[in-house]
């Protein structure tokens, strides 16, 4: 909900810069939010097979701890594919940042990269799953970009524009 309630803010910031780019942003965004938290439900279903209750005594331990691990990993995947609409809505937002005037264009730049350093993390898990190092990078670049944006909007804020009369 944080994260869903970030991007609003972000898009009544933007709005004024380009309204149907800040909603594309908002809409990438609730994709990504709806993935992971279909995905969270497989955390639950490992949870219930753990959870002792009397119906699930006709199964063997062991077979329930498989049960449960395939669902920690449909978890984990679930929230890999969230990735796709997570690297996609930076690059709009990145976008809007460098085209807004009222924000620094670095910071759009930092956030049109880490769209892609997302991708590449994404690909990397599923394309070459043992190639883990690929994505190192691809962390440094969206923590810096992202980190850059919040502490920007916490400290520095935004420049209030001007109104002519």
């Amino acid at each position: 909900m944080f994260f869903l309630s970030a991007a609003w803010a972000l898009y009544v910031l933007l709005k004024p810069v380009n309204k149907n780019i800040a909603l594309l942003f908002v809409l990438l965004n609730l994709g990504g939010v709806a993935v992971q938290c279909f995905s969270m439900l497989n955390l639950f279903a490992g949870l219930t097979l753990l959870g002792g209750a009397d119906y699930l005594k006709i199964f063997q331990a062991d077979q329930l701890q498989a049960q449960a691990m395939l669902f920690i990993n449909f978890y984990k995947n679930g929230f890999i594919m969230a990735q796709i609409f997570y690297g996609a809505w930076v690059f709009p937002l990145g976008y809007l940042v460098f085209k807004s005037g009222f924000l620094p264009r670095i910071l759009g730049v930092f956030l049109m990269v880490d769209c892609f350093a997302i991708l590449i993390w994404f690909f990397q898990y599923f394309l070459f799953p043992g190639c883990g190092i690929i994505s190192y990078p691809c962390w440094v670049i969206s923590a810096i970009a992202e980190f850059s944006l919040t502490l920007w909007l916490l400290i520095k804020g935004v420049k209030e524009r001007q109104e002519v009369r």
